[in-house]
């Protein structure tokens, strides 16, 4: 006699609109990310930045392939993760929209360290880095970055996103 065979249900894929709802609830802090060198300078916000490993110190950035920036960021080697204070909503929303580069860098006071890539000067910490390895996965690029530098305040609060929104320290 032979058995019969159960087939499970195939789950209901996740929809880009239900990930990005619950992806919404995740704060995260809101950093420019900046580059300099053959392709030019260019920045942009992310809040897609997290740490991945201590030895070596590094950390990843998710850039979108559809990102005016992304071929400047494809060429370039290095990088600068700059994480903004909570009174620099401002700059995130000009790094984060259609303003041209040159506008976008004229609005802070910038410097470099290691790799030449620009530093916010009053940004909560600069995380100064060589781009170690690009990982594609879905739409998006993720730069493996080792960290060459480390510039930090001594105090401040950092900027986050969390539901759609802006949020400060209570």
């Amino acid at each position: 006699m032979l058995a019969a065979k159960i087939v499970e249900p195939m789950p209901t894929p996740v929809t880009k609109d239900a990930f990005r709802n619950a992806m919404s609830v995740l704060a995260s802090a809101v950093n420019v990310v900046t580059t300099d060198g053959p392709a030019g300078r260019a920045g942009f916000t992310a809040t897609a930045v997290c740490s991945v490993s201590d030895e070596p110190p590094s950390l990843l950035v998710c850039l979108n392939r559809s990102a005016s920036v992304y071929d400047i960021f494809q060429t370039n080697d290095h990088l600068c993760v700059n994480t903004l204070t909570c009174d620099q909503q401002a700059l995130s929303n000009l790094f984060g929209g259609k303003t041209a580069m040159d506008e976008r860098f004229a609005s802070a006071q910038w410097s470099t360290d290691v790799s030449g890539a620009p530093m916010l000067d009053e940004a909560l910490i600069n995380f100064d880095c060589r781009i170690s390895n690009r990982v594609v996965a879905g739409s998006h690029d993720i730069l493996i970055c080792e960290i060459l530098a480390i510039r930090q305040q001594e105090s401040g609060d950092g900027l986050v996103y969390f539901q759609r929104r802006y949020c400060q320290p209570v």
